[in-house]
């Protein structure tokens, strides 16, 4: 019968967790105590122990050769027992990070546009002043897949839009990225700057995938009533500004996705009328986390570099 008196779960131990785990990995008593380390009676007592606790069998037990397999009760516990688990290794990758301090890994997520204008300058002035740490970069487009790699501890800071963030994070903001027009050479708005966004509504555009559109600029002016036609879409920003360089249409960018260049395939950056919100660009991270010393000294140097490059 499953016991749920709250007070003998106290009894679980991380070991008795591993020891589930293993076996429902491993489909074997003898397999699981191999990747343990521990002798096979160890691990047949650690789960006895644990289903004790429970109250409720965790492990089919068919003897013989056949092999070994988690009840439905025992599959719901080892996902628990995962997450337990790993956030364990969270809080041991965090200590280890204190204890090294200068010596340290710094593992820093970042999106395509923060990485061209933010990135290299606060690294180059990070690693000046701290050359021992070791810098880690993920690169994704989707900063969802950066967030998430924070809250599992795969990531110490990731830079990322802060307007409305998870409460699970904490943030500073280095800068506001207004939305501009990307055009052809030979386009008729160039005449029409600020371009209103009603100018917007049935033109050809060259647009974000879908899949990564960390801020929907299409339900924006959704609301206004604009309906723009999106041609091609690409999650690469070098790609969409040839694609408007090439004529293929016009596009909305954030002004820090802009690389200046003077070739053909150049588009022109036009101002847009006030009503799409800008981005709001800046660094996060998990708010139940410490920051490491390497952590802080990075946010202060992408702070500063913010202010120098992009302050008004």
């Amino acid at each position: 019968m499953l016991i749920t008196d709250s007070d003998s779960y106290s009894a679980i131990e991380m070991r008795h967790l591993r020891a589930l785990v293993a076996v429902g990995r491993t489909s074997s008593f003898s397999r699981a105590a191999n990747e343990l380390g521990y002798a096979q009676s160890a691990v047949s007592q650690q789960i006895a122990a644990l289903e004790r606790i429970v109250g409720v069998a965790l492990v089919e037990r068919p003897g013989g050769p056949r092999p070994v397999s988690l009840t439905p009760q025992g599959q719901v516990l080892v996902r628990h027992a995962e997450r337990m688990l790993a956030r364990l290794a969270v809080a041991r990758g965090d200590l280890l990070a204190l204890a090294a301090g200068e010596a340290g890994t710094l593992r820093i997520g970042t999106f395509q546009s923060a990485g061209a204008q933010l990135l290299p300058e606060a690294v180059r002035r990070f690693r000046a002043d701290l050359p021992a740490v070791e810098i880690r970069l993920l690169e994704d487009q989707n900063e969802s897949v950066l967030l998430d790699a924070v809250l599992a501890g795969e990531l110490d800071l990731a830079f990322a839009l802060v307007h409305d963030l998870d409460p699970r994070f904490e943030s500073i903001e280095l800068v506001r990225d207004p939305w501009v027009l990307l055009a052809p050479r030979d386009s008729a708005l160039v005449d029409h700057q600020p371009v209103p966004l009603a100018m917007l509504d049935g033109l050809q555009m060259v647009e974000w995938s879908s899949s990564i559109q960390v801020y929907d600029v299409e339900a924006q002016l959704a609301r206004f009533g604009i309906n723009i036609d999106v041609v091609f879409r690409t999650d690469d920003n070098l790609t969409l500004q040839h694609f408007v360089g090439a004529g293929l249409g016009h596009a909305i960018a954030g002004r820090l996705v802009v690389e200046p260049g003077s070739s053909d395939m150049t588009p022109l950056v036009l101002r847009l009328e006030p009503g799409i919100e800008d981005r709001r660009i800046g660094i996060a991270w998990a708010r139940d986390r410490a920051r490491t010393r390497d952590a802080e000294a990075f946010v202060e140097t992408a702070r500063a570099v913010a202010l120098e490059r992009f302050s008004e």
